[in-house]
């Protein structure tokens, strides 16, 4: 199939700027690599009903080899990029078990998403993991109902109310859906299992350095969300900066300089993104200029100034301040591929990329949602409605959103989760395959 096509598109990144930008471009006279160190696309939204059981992991990711078998012209590698080479056009690349690789391109399309940021305390990750793939996902959900269990055999009544309290860092749409769902988990879903604690009496903290919850879906819809969250008992801490985390709680700083102190058994960062290390290579190697966050800045057509042939798009991509939303990453991959398409027809293509606003949405709890489509904005029962056919219509495949509607039709009219389980033993063998070039003998000998 290489010999097939002259030009080559290498895609870094399978998420929904990189999986739309390989779709797109399934019929032009191309061959398509698309890399990912995962080999799935995932439905970033909705990991956190997988972590508060609603969801499994397998009906809110699919393989991205099964996505894009169809595809003649377009194949995967299962790979982290590391840099790239732009004289020579060629994509340095780690394969699982540390061997190196190079892939040839003629046009490169990153996609590679961003990665959580602790704002410079890395040191606060051990004790309060973020949420952007699914092992993040599945560590908070044995983190959520783990902390139900170790209340429920603590005979300390104080060691009990810090395993019942939950404090999220963040209020942006990924803390707010994480807090509703926590205190839904214990006032519903949780309410009669347990005979020495009561779930409901679990508090649920949440902190952010502004000024209300969802901010960006302006002041009416973040009302309404702050009212619904005091609705679900959340404790709402706005102008609060984290300043310490450790294993027993966090240390905050409110606006008037006062330091509190709160403990807590599960600690749940939601706040800050971050670009990963691929970003910083490629811009060393081409010159570009990175944002605060570490995302690459690009021209009006996602072009890296002097290097045409690389395009940079989704979360990774800094252009006129758009939000890193899936919106925007379906969007710049589409363009991306159409900018391709008619270059590779000899026919010049000069349109800047322009966003078209799809709007925001977020789940708060069950019957409850804001939603901001343009000027229309919706709250309340009528959100959720809307809330729901967004995320049918967006999840990949027909089996995910059947399976998806199920989950949603048990957690909504009957309080059932069934994805709860969690393992209390270290998953795996290794810590990253990208990082531990051999097997212990002793796992290599295990038939």
């Amino acid at each position: 199939m290489k010999d097939q096509f002259s030009r080559r598109v290498v895609i870094i990144g399978g998420g929904f700027a990189g999986l739309f930008a390989a779709r797109a471009l399934r019929r032009a006279p191309v061959q398509v690599t698309l890399i990912d160190r995962t080999e799935h696309h995932l439905f970033q939204p909705l990991l956190y009903q997988c972590s508060t059981g609603i969801l499994s992991e397998g009906k809110i990711a699919a393989p991205l080899r099964g996505i894009l078998s169809k595809h003649q012209n377009v194949e995967f590698v299962l790979a982290e990029v590391t840099g790239i080479d732009p004289e020579r056009r060629q994509v340095r690349a780690t394969r699982p078990g540390g061997e190196t690789t190079e892939f040839g391109y003629d046009y490169l399309i990153l996609a590679a998403g961003v990665q959580q940021s602790y704002f410079g305390h890395d040191e606060f990750a051990p004790y309060a993991p973020g949420m952007k793939t699914i092992e993040d996902a599945l560590v908070i959900r044995r983190r959520v109902f783990g902390a139900f269990e170790m209340a429920e055999s603590s005979t300390d009544p104080a060691e009990r109310k810090r395993w019942l309290t939950f404090a999220l860092v963040g209020a942006g749409p990924t803390g707010v859906e994480l807090a509703g769902q926590i205190r839904e988990v214990a006032t519903k879903t949780l309410r009669d299992e347990y005979r020495h604690i009561k779930p409901e009496d679990a508090r649920v903290l949440l902190f952010d350095g502004g000024a209300a919850p969802l901010a960006p879906f302006g002041p009416k819809l973040s009302a309404k969300a702050s009212a619904t969250l005091d609705k679900l008992g959340v404790e709402q801490h706005m102008h609060s900066i984290v300043t310490g985390i450790d294993a027993t709680g966090l240390s905050v700083r409110a606006e008037d300089g006062n330091q509190a102190r709160y403990d807590a058994g599960t600690i749940l960062w939601t706040a800050g993104v971050a670009a990963p290390s691929v970003a910083t290579a490629i811009a060393e190697a081409t010159g570009a200029k990175q944002d605060r966050a570490g995302r690459i800045e690009v021209g009006p057509d996602l072009s890296i100034p002097g290097h045409p042939e690389i395009l940079v798009t989704g979360d990774v991509m800094s252009l006129n301040k758009l939000p890193g939303v899936a919106e925007v990453a379906m969007q710049t991959g589409l363009y991306a591929a159409r900018r391709i398409r008619h270059e590779l027809r000899g026919e010049a293509y000069k349109k800047p990329f322009r966003y078209y606003d799809l709007g925001s949405a977020a789940y708060i709890s069950r019957g409850r949602a804001v939603v901001s489509v343009g000027k229309l904005q919706f709250a309340g029962f009528p959100g959720w409605v809307v809330w729901l056919f967004i995320h049918i219509a967006f999840l990949t495949g027909y089996r995910n959103r059947l399976g998806a509607v199920m989950g949603w039709w048990f957690a909504f009219s009957r309080d059932l989760r069934r994805e709860r389980s969690f393992t209390t033993k270290k998953v795996g063998i290794v810590g990253d395959v990208y990082d531990e070039p051999h097997l212990p003998s002793s796992a290599a000998a295990d038939p």
